[in-house]
């Protein structure tokens, strides 16, 4: 059984994109591998250093976690800063991290180019941060997408530093833990190939989101004014409209309106009337499930309080152990 860490930051409701991207990965990760799944309250300061409503962030991941069936009786699902050991294992990696390699991380020099009023150490030291995520539980893979593969490549260079500066075989090189072939990829209702929220959040559906918003959203999905001649090749955009059908809708449904393009007989109004209760058909349950979990205070706090202790458990006994390695001992 190997151990898997990884984090989702608190700064929105996940959307579709996040369900099928990892979230449904990680339900069939939890019955298989020791699995540590943490909200980021502590990254999410790097680019928000004053958010406007931390803990209700924190709280909609939270339970748009369980909705989605993460188990906190079988995986440990605790909030980053309850965590007060990940926070003294990013010190200590600190004083063994160089300027000259945080300067060139990708992700680094690009929040210089997009965000040049809030260039913090925090996003300096970002990938710190997450090899101590990682390595305080000595964990074997980590589900990354392509926009992180140079953090945990630097996760691995920590690791393999401190291992190296203190003489000890004492923590693993983790890697990638790799589900694309599993991977469904949801592209937005703008035209674009990804769906984000974080450029317009008409273009991502929300598990949250009820009914009424899903079909005003699909019906505003931007389209293109139609097939001119039979089997043309459709646009970004229809293209995106399609990829939801075949992901939300039956193999019937999707071929019908396949071949109403094909033949320039389609009428998107139609087709997007027909997806849009689709899509409503498949969140439905979520919502509501997040509606029941909001509501359930005490369930919440239990869950939240569980995840703690687990991963301080495994935090404490890491973080012991460096300290007895580097040299911090009791008179």
């Amino acid at each position: 059984m190997s151990i898997v860490v990884s984090g989702i930051r608190p700064t929105g409701n996940l959307h579709l994109g996040n369900y099928f991207g990892a979230i449904k990965s990680f339900v069939r990760m939890q019955q298989e591998d020791q699995c540590f799944f943490f909200i980021a309250d502590y990254h999410s300061l790097t680019t928000h250093p004053t958010p406007g409503d931390l803990h209700g962030n924190v709280k909609n991941v939270l339970v748009e976690f369980l909705a989605s069936g993460l188990d906190p009786e079988k995986a440990t699902l605790y909030i980053q800063s309850d965590v007060p050991e990940v926070a003294e294992l990013y010190l200590m990696l600190n004083m063994n991290a160089y300027i000259g390699e945080l300067e060139r991380c990708t992700s680094f020099k690009e929040k210089i180019r997009t965000q040049p009023q809030n260039i913090n150490a925090g996003l300096l030291t970002y990938p710190t941060l997450m090899a101590s995520d990682i390595i305080i539980h000595k964990a074997h893979k980590v589900p990354v997408g392509k926009d992180q593969e140079q953090h945990l490549e630097m996760t691995r260079t920590f690791a393999n530093r401190f291992n190296r500066l203190y003489n000890i075989d004492y923590f693993p090189e983790p890697v990638a833990y790799s589900f694309e072939q599993n991977l469904v990829k949801i592209p937005g209702l703008d035209g674009s190939l990804k769906m984000s929220k974080s450029d317009n959040e008409n273009s991502a559906i929300f598990l949250a989101d009820t009914a009424e918003v899903i079909r005003k959203k699909v019906m505003r999905a931007v389209t293109d004014t139609g097939p001119a001649e039979i089997n043309q090749p459709k646009t970004q955009a229809i293209e995106n409209l399609f990829s939801l059908m075949n992901v939300l809708s039956s193999t019937e449904t999707y071929d019908h309106f396949n071949e109403l393009y094909n033949t320039c007989q389609i009428r998107y109004g139609d087709m997007k009337k027909q997806l849009s209760e689709d899509v409503v058909r498949f969140v439905e349950p979520f919502s509501e499930k997040i509606k029941e979990l909001h509501s359930n205070g005490d369930y919440l706090r239990k869950v939240i309080e569980m995840g703690a202790e687990k991963a301080r458990i495994s935090a404490r006994k890491t973080i012991s152990e460096v300290r007895e390695i580097i040299g911090f001992k009791s008179f």
